[in-house]
Formats: C-alpha cells, structure tokens, sequence
C-alpha cells in the first residue's frame, strides 16, 4: 500500500502543478472548436484542426473561406493562445524557483532505486570512494551512491552514477538507498565516528548484510568490528602491506593486477551451517566431489570455524559453516555453484585490489 500511495504522491507532484495551463489550453481548443461550427458550419474534424493550427500557429491556411463571425473567432483563439502560452511560460519559471524539477529528478532516482536489488551501497564519494566506484564499475556491480556533498554529487552524477544526496547515518537514507535489497554496504566517509554510526545503524536496520568500513586507527578498527562490520579496512595498514609487498613479493601483486584485468574472480562460496543442506556433499572429499574438475574452478583455500587451511588438498571434506574461496571465470564459477547445489548460502565476488 505504501508504494502505491507513493506511486500516486509521485504522479500528483508531476500533474498537480500543470494543471492550469493543460486546463486552459483545453477550453480554448472546445470554445474555439464550438466557435468555428456555430459560425461556420463545419464538421467537427475540420473546426479542431483550425483551432489547432491557429493555436500552433502553423499557418496551414484557413479550412475554407472564413466568414466575418469566423474571423473573429480566429482572433479570440490566438488572443487567447498568446494568454495560455503566457501562462506557460510562468509556470515553468516558477516550478524552477520552487525546485519542483529538482524533486522530478529525484522522484526518478527513487523510482530507479526502488528497482534496485543486489546492490552496492557506497557511502562517501571521496578520494577512496571514487577509487571504489571505479572498481564497482569496472566489474560492472550496480551500485548507489550516498553523498552529502554538492560538489562531489555532480562529479559522480557526470560519470553516470545513481547519487543519493543525503545523510548517510540517517535510518531513511539507508532504507531508501534499498539498504534490505543490497549485496553489501561499504561505508567510506572520512570520519570514523560517521563510519561506526553508519555501521551501527545499518546492522540494527538489516543483520544479513555485508557490511565493509573505512577506518584510520587500530582503536577504530576494534570499534567497527565490535559495532558489526563484517570487514573493516584501515587505509594506512592497506597502503603499507601493498607497498611491502610490491617491495618484497612484487610477482605476488603483479598477479592480483593481471587477475583485475582479467575476466577470472574470487568467489566466496559460504556454506549453510544446517547440515540438513548440505546432504550431497556433506562429508566427502573433494577428491570425491570432483569440483575443479567438473567446473573448471579452484578452490584456493577453506575458512573453517576460524582456521584457515590455504591450498586445501584433496582429502579435505566439507562440512557446515565453512567458507570456500574459489577462483576461475565467470561461467566456471556459477557451474561450481551449481555442483553445490542448496548446500551454499551465500556468495560474495571478491575484487582484488
């Protein structure tokens, strides 16, 4: 009920205000219409298309000779073709004045965002944030933007962005930005405070969703995850592990660079933790289950109840709760997802950085 009195709300805000102009342009052409078959005798077609010629100020020419009566009624119609234009025309000046054009883009968004599942929602638009759009964009991830900012909203706007312009610690903003629809949430304000709110808010609002935080401290690192973050990444601790690596493993980071390049991703396969899921591969091997083979994927590592087993061999079995990391293409990976069947819960493209 909500978003067809929504829908109705949308359809009133775009009719209501042109109400005037559409209502006396219709008299003028019924008037004028009556008019020319009073005074004329013409059949109906040939009196509208007068009008609407007069009105247009097309200058077909006249249907047929007019008479004085005629002549006279062709003057009312452009007089008052010239009021009704008139009344446009101020009409348009003042709904730009009130911002009415402004709430008709916005009313666009919302309906766009409205359409929106599977998602990302990027809170801030800042240096990382643009850096993150572009990664979005790169693997073709729909995603809506939320920013404060005026000058950061057109810039994202310009590059074709969905931009929500509005406080992203707010409860409504999250749920207007289809917070309960979306794959996950990253929060990249520049505040850790304005993080940790968003955070907060976000868990509270939808427990399932994958929420990523920017932070600038260890203290703040702690705070985020105990507020719920399902990944917090501090940008200095970042920064300084890749120019560690580039300095000491650079083969390693040249390769995460070819795989963004790449058409191949890093899939997180989390498995069901009700064993009743998982009837067709719970407890065999992966040497039994032939995944790589019959996919084409790796499985380059299992995260199992907090222990990490890298490079897993084939006589590890799956069981519930473990979280598979698999690599391959796009078509490799949904056949590993379907060799798996109901046994996975969830699925979340890692994008290297």
């Amino acid at each position: 009920m909500s978003g067809k009195n929504g829908a109705k709300r949308g359809l009133g805000l775009l009719i209501t205000p042109w109400q005037r102009p559409f209502s006396a342009l219709a008299i003028l052409i019924i008037v004028g219409t009556i008019g020319y078959r009073l005074t004329e005798g013409w059949d109906w077609g040939d009196c509208i298309w007068m009008v609407l010629i007069t009105v247009s100020t097309i200058g077909y020419g006249e249907v047929e000779t007019l008479s004085p009566q005629g002549r006279l009624v062709t003057v009312l119609i452009v007089v008052g073709g010239l009021v009704v234009v008139q009344l446009a025309i101020q009409r348009v000046l003042g709904l730009k004045e009130s911002g009415y054009f402004h709430r008709l883009q916005k009313l666009h968004l919302h309906r766009m965002l409205e359409l929106m599942h599977n998602h990302v929602i990027l809170c801030g638009y800042g240096r990382i944030g643009q850096e993150i759009a572009a990664q979005l964009l790169r693997y073709n991830v729909p995603f809506v933007v939320i920013e404060t900012d005026s000058n950061r909203r057109d810039v994202a706007e310009s590059k074709g962005f969905k931009v929500l312009q509005a406080d992203a610690t707010l409860d409504e903003t999250l749920l207007e930005a289809g917070l309960k629809r979306c794959k996950s949430l990253i929060a990249a304000l520049p505040g850790d405070a304005s993080n940790l709110y968003i955070v907060l808010s976000a868990r509270d609002l939808c427990p399932d969703c994958r929420l990523v935080a920017r932070a600038s401290s260890d203290e703040a690192t702690a705070k985020l995850r105990l507020a719920g973050a399902s990944a917090v990444v501090n940008h200095h601790v970042a920064g300084g592990r890749v120019m560690a690596t580039s300095a000491l493993r650079p083969l390693a980071l040249d390769f995460m660079e070819l795989l963004v390049g790449s058409d191949h991703e890093i899939e997180e396969f989390q498995l069901n933790h009700k064993p009743q899921h998982l009837c067709k591969i719970y407890g065999r091997s992966l040497a039994e289950l032939e995944l790589g083979r019959r996919s084409g994927a790796m499985v380059l590592a299992i995260l199992d109840q907090g222990r990490l087993i890298a490079n897993p061999g084939s006589h590890i079995r799956l069981g519930p709760g473990q979280l598979l990391i698999v690599l391959g293409s796009q078509p490799q990976l949904s056949r590993f997802q379907d060799l798996l069947g109901e046994a996975v819960d969830s699925v979340t493209t890692t994008v290297p950085s």
